[in-house]
């Protein structure tokens, strides 16, 4: 997996003047795209796209110190205008292009490379699961990405849910775990830095379908599960093992991600501080 990584960082590099395609990524990566973004975001502490404009900013600042014209390298490293490249360099450098040509001024941002660090020794538990399609029904909005605390904004959206539709909601959910599920998905790019928004839905599994015009209904398909168990103090250790499923299980799990919704609950009537919690994310086994 690292050396895949690495790969993909290689390629990455190959390409800052021409562009770069998520086919090209999955092929190296040996996983797709959608997980290789999510996990470069956890490893490396920002989005890929970040990373990208970054290094190419960079390789602008070489060009434009060793004699490059702004327009000619603003072309170069995909700009559509000079004064796109001009807004963007400065807020990355502090400089404008001008400045820096003509003053020899100078700032990198240095390739990724991937490495393995053992670390903690503390284990996750996990089960696999294949579920049968079901539907989720409930309420849902956009709100603000947070990735500590409780997020106003879903607590906001848990409290406006109207006594009919929590019970037109627990008439029809009659699958595990038959209480409230948390379900995130639709994350804006700049997610790892909590900028941006995600779609956030509250509601219960079901077999049924959803017959209330009060509540929206999603479909999910039959998919194999990663399900987490976690118990601690709520939401940190909910919040921690989030976390800990990108950064550390999934680079030696043999599984990838699949594009569907990130879904939890936690158990009912436990105390705050030793709250039983579960994550389920939706895999499938890495291509040999």
């Amino acid at each position: 997996m690292i050396h895949a990584f690495n790969q993909v960082m290689n390629y990455i590099d190959e390409q800052l003047t021409d562009t770069i395609n998520d086919e090209e990524i999955a092929k190296r990566a040996a996983v797709s795209a959608y997980q290789f973004r999510r996990m470069f975001a956890y490893l490396a502490g920002m989005p890929l796209n970040e990373y990208i404009k970054n290094r190419r900013l960079s390789l602008a600042n070489q060009a434009l110190v060793t004699g490059s014209s702004v327009t000619e390298v603003a072309f170069t490293f995909g700009y559509q205008s000079v004064e796109g490249f001009s807004r963007a360099f400065k807020e990355w450098s502090g400089f404008s292009p001008s400045a820096v040509a003509k003053n020899a001024i100078q700032k990198s941002f240095p390739k990724f490379t991937f490495a393995l660090t053992i670390k903690g020794g503390t284990s996750m538990e996990f089960k696999i699961e294949q579920k049968d399609a079901f539907h989720l029904v409930g309420v849902s909005k956009r709100v603000p990405i947070q990735f500590e605390g409780e997020n106003p904004a879903i607590a906001e959206l848990a409290q406006s849910i109207t006594p009919q539709q929590r019970e037109e909601m627990h008439s029809l959910g009659d699958l595990y775990p038959q209480q409230v599920l948390q379900v995130s998905y639709d994350f804006d790019e700049g997610w790892l830095q909590e900028k941006g928004e995600l779609t956030q839905f509250i509601g219960f599994a079901t077999s049924k379908e959803n017959p209330y015009e009060d509540l929206e209904q999603l479909a999910v398909p039959s998919l194999t599960w990663a399900i987490f168990p976690n118990q601690g103090p709520f939401p940190e250790t909910l919040q921690g093992t989030w976390a800990a499923i990108y950064s550390e299980w999934l680079p030696s799990s043999g599984y990838e991600l699949i594009e569907a919704p990130g879904i939890s609950f936690t158990r009912y009537g436990d105390p705050r501080e030793n709250t039983y919690s579960e994550i389920w994310v939706a895999v499938k086994k890495t291509a040999e």
